[in-house]
């Protein structure tokens, strides 16, 4: 599976090739976590319309759910004005985040705009 030389030629990936992807809940607008990709993963996440990651720690690609059952599907995904960044709107299917949470996002808050 290869990314279209296209979008490819978009991107602006750091020194281990990777860019960051932000998944967001189509439904609610929800950030619900932040991952790694390179061209692969996003070539399997545009084919399948499965999140598609990269783990930097097992240096192997994972689908978002499949240990888990915590499902991503793709409804669109957009790139960043300054490529290095893409944007997944999914519907999530339970947990988003590791820790057994619907977002990664739950736990501190660093400010409240009162």
């Amino acid at each position: 599976m290869s990314l279209d030389p296209a979008i490819a030629a978009r991107l602006k990936r750091n020194d281990a090739g990777l860019f960051s992807a932000v998944a967001q809940e189509r439904a609610t607008g929800a950030v619900l976590m932040v991952a790694w990709m390179d061209d692969e993963a996003l070539a399997r996440t545009l084919e399948t319309r499965k999140g598609t990651y990269y783990s930097r720690s097992r240096q192997q690609y994972w689908v978002k759910g499949e240990t888990s059952g915590h499902t991503q599907y793709v409804h669109e995904v957009r790139l960043d004005c300054d490529g290095d960044t893409v944007l997944l709107l999914v519907d999530q299917e339970g947990a988003a985040c590791h820790t057994g949470t619907h977002t990664c996002f739950d736990a501190d808050v660093l400010l409240v705009d009162s």
